[in-house]
């Protein structure tokens, strides 16, 4: 009896080996050609092209913006945009979980398509693992499409047993899309650093993220609109039908994505006016009345082939040289905001030459206490005393600290996390986007963003920082070299005015720099 069980027991191994050997060597599907489709263009009889004609009929060759800082209002322009969609909407995003906050957005365009809607949803695979039914599900909506961006080979949940079954392929899907945006009525569009997930909108109770979206219409959205259409009709767009065939009936699939969404919390209240005393969108739009700077202003992508180039091809025309090239312009100032900051050697060369020629910088970046991206850090700790040393002036955000701003939303007990991808040249134009500032945005992963001429909006996110004003907000510590000049210290400001000086990493983070010690030597700057 017990070498019998032995047997059962061993056969049941050797299956499970074998099914993982095969889903180990297994491949994605052959590609089966989409069918291309196009931002819609007689869109100009929708409700919302009427109000942004109405808005800016005083200056038809500029475009609109609005600053969304606060996670709540933020996330209301999203569900805004869907509910008074007619035609079109058109989202593109890097991860969309599977929480609350997904499920939400997922059932409004499941809800805008019943109207008669058509919702193409582009969603890069990364983090896909685990919701291929949820995804599918929505697809066989009638009116919605769903396409992945370069799919993985395996479709398993855990994200690192994922990663390991696609080693074969690592080259390929080491490459991600990290572009975020929502078009409606190819008229209005949401674009910046939020991701759609609880921590993204202040939703969660053990960290969220410090994050800014820009709410734009006008001429910019066309171009936005081509940019989507880029990807959607790229050869690394796959049909989710393809990766994930669903074998539901039409009806029984609704039924099914009925289940899955009917679990989401309901919107979180609003307060009747934002930290830059904007009402919430969805007020704006029921009215008519749009509060905008009317801007010149581009759009920056990086075109989807360019994960299939070198790093060397990948970053020539890319969104981060563009963004190089707008920061190389600054006659006397560039205040740069950025979660991950890895400058490398030749950054800091263009900060040197840039500080002797007498212009300010200043960065703001998480602290490692902060940050969710620790190997990140460490890549920007390589030469953060460098910076201090050449003149380039340190924030780093401390997540207890800026958390009791008051500017970015209402943090409860949770911690704070920098993730808005911004700069500011001269008080006069304004880069934002998804990109980051480390070699991956730059040659590794696609990004898109905005070049906005506002000082208008440059004066808004300066007030959301104190900049220039009778109280600055204090959002963590300022940094400067010790009196030897061979490492920085940290200047902790209490809230009864008390200056603290650190000189080592505030916090106790031994295991994680251990970690980071261990693992960067092998990780490689280029992958960060």
């Amino acid at each position: 009896m017990g070498e019998n069980n032995k047997c059962v027991g061993l056969r049941r191994l050797a299956m499970l080996l074998a099914a993982w050997l095969l889903t180990a060597c297994a491949g994605l599907p052959p590609p089966v050609p989409n069918v291309p489709t196009h931002a819609l263009t007689d869109v100009a009889g929708t409700a919302l092209a009427r109000t942004v004609a109405a808005n800016g009929a005083h200056a038809p060759d500029l475009s609109g913006f609005r600053l969304l800082p606060e996670a709540s209002f933020a996330f209301d322009a999203r569900i805004a945009l869907a509910r008074r969609a007619e035609k079109t909407l058109d989202v593109q995003y890097y991860l969309i979980q599977n929480d609350d906050v997904g499920l939400l957005l997922l059932r409004e365009l499941r809800d805008a398509a019943a109207r008669g809607v058509r919702v193409r949803l582009l969603v890069d695979d990364l983090y896909m693992g685990g919701q291929d039914e949820l995804f599918a599900v929505l697809a066989a909506q009638p009116k919605v499409e769903v396409r992945l961006f370069n799919p993985l080979p395996s479709r398993v949940a855990s994200l690192p047993l994922r990663l390991a079954l696609s080693l074969h392929e690592i080259r390929r899907i080491n490459h991600r899309m990290h572009n975020k945006l929502m078009l409606a009525d190819n008229s209005m569009a949401v674009m910046g650093g939020r991701n759609i997930a609880n921590d993204y909108f202040m939703r969660s109770t053990a960290a969220n993220y410090i994050d800014i979206d820009v709410l734009s219409c006008g001429p910019v959205v066309r171009d936005l609109s081509a940019s989507f259409d880029r990807y959607w009709n790229s050869a690394q767009a796959w049909s989710i039908q393809t990766v994930a065939p669903l074998r539901l009936s039409p009806d029984a699939a609704r039924r099914r994505f009925d289940q899955l969404v009917k679990a989401a919390a309901p919107d979180v209240p609003l307060e009747a006016r934002d930290a830059l005393d904007n009402p919430p969108v969805t007020e704006q739009l029921a009215t008519g009345r749009l509060t905008m700077h009317w801007a010149p202003a581009r759009v920056v992508a990086d075109d989807p082939a360019k994960i299939t180039r070198t790093p060397e091809q990948a970053y020539k025309g890319s969104v981060i040289e563009a963004t190089l090239q707008a920061f190389g312009q600054a006659q006397s100032e560039l205040r740069i905001s950025s979660p991950y900051f890895i400058p490398g050697q030749q950054g800091i060369e263009l900060m040197q030459h840039a500080i002797a020629q007498g212009r300010r910088i200043s960065v703001l970046t998480n602290s490692l206490g902060a940050t969710d991206e620790p190997l990140a850090y460490a890549g920007y700790e390589r030469y953060r005393t460098e910076m201090l040393r050449i003149g380039v002036e340190i924030q780093e955000i401390a997540p207890e600290i800026s958390a009791r701003s008051g500017r970015f939303g209402t943090f409860g007990h949770s911690l704070s996390r920098l993730h808005a991808k911004l700069a500011t040249i001269d008080r006069q134009r304004m880069v934002i986007g998804s990109m980051n500032l480390d070699h991956r945005s730059a040659a590794v992963n696609t990004e898109v963003g905005l070049i906005i001429d506002s000082p208008e909006a440059v004066a808004q996110f300066n007030h959301l920082l104190g900049i220039d004003g009778a109280q600055p907000v204090n959002l963590g510590y300022v940094l400067r070299l010790s009196a030897d000049g061979q490492r920085p210290e940290w200047i902790e400001t209490t809230e009864n005015g008390r200056e603290i000086v650190h000189d080592d990493q505030p916090g106790r983070f031994i295991w994680l720099r251990i970690q980071n010690w261990l693992l960067l030597p092998m990780v490689g700057e280029e992958l960060l």
